[in-house]
This record gives structure tokens, sequence and C-alpha cells, in this order.
């Protein structure tokens, strides 16, 4: 194997990894864990900034996307209800 297939392998389950925390994100009824599961696909997102060489890019990914924005949601989560209300 050489360095370019175990790349393309790498970036290939970080595909798979961001796709699944966005699923988990909108079917969790549980909002802190959607939030949570949110905060995994930015850092992994952010992660597969970094493969891609754009370093400023994934650090402001993973500041802005699984920091700040995750600790308002959970802040919010906190004020309001945790479970997500069945539909009428």
């Amino acid at each position: 194997m050489n360095v370019l297939s175990v790349d393309v392998i790498l970036q290939f389950g970080l595909l798979i990894g961001i796709l699944i925390s966005a699923y988990l994100t909108i079917s969790f009824r549980d909002l802190l864990s959607a939030a949570l599961a949110s905060a995994s696909m930015s850092l992994l997102l952010s992660l597969e900034f970094y493969l891609l060489h754009a370093p400023d890019v994934a650090i402001a990914e993973a500041a802005v996307g699984a920091g700040v924005v995750t600790a308002i949601i959970v802040y919010g989560i906190a004020k309001t209800e945790r479970w997500e209300r069945e539909a009428p």
C-alpha cells in the first residue's frame, strides 16, 4: 500500500464518520445527545480540513463549530427542556 491509498482510505473513513454523526444529530430525540453528535461531526470535519491541507480552516471549524456553537446550544438546552416533544 502506498501513501496515497492510505490517505484516501483515511478520508473515506472520516467521510463515513461525518455522515453517521450528521444522521445521529437529526435522529436523536434527546437534544443534549444531538448537540454532542453535532460537535463530533464538527471535529471530524475539522480533521478532514486538516488532511486537505487547510489548517487555518480546521482550527476555525474546531473552535467555532465544536466549541462555541456547542456551548451555546447546551446553554439553550439547559434553559429549556432536554427532550423533544412528540408531534401532535
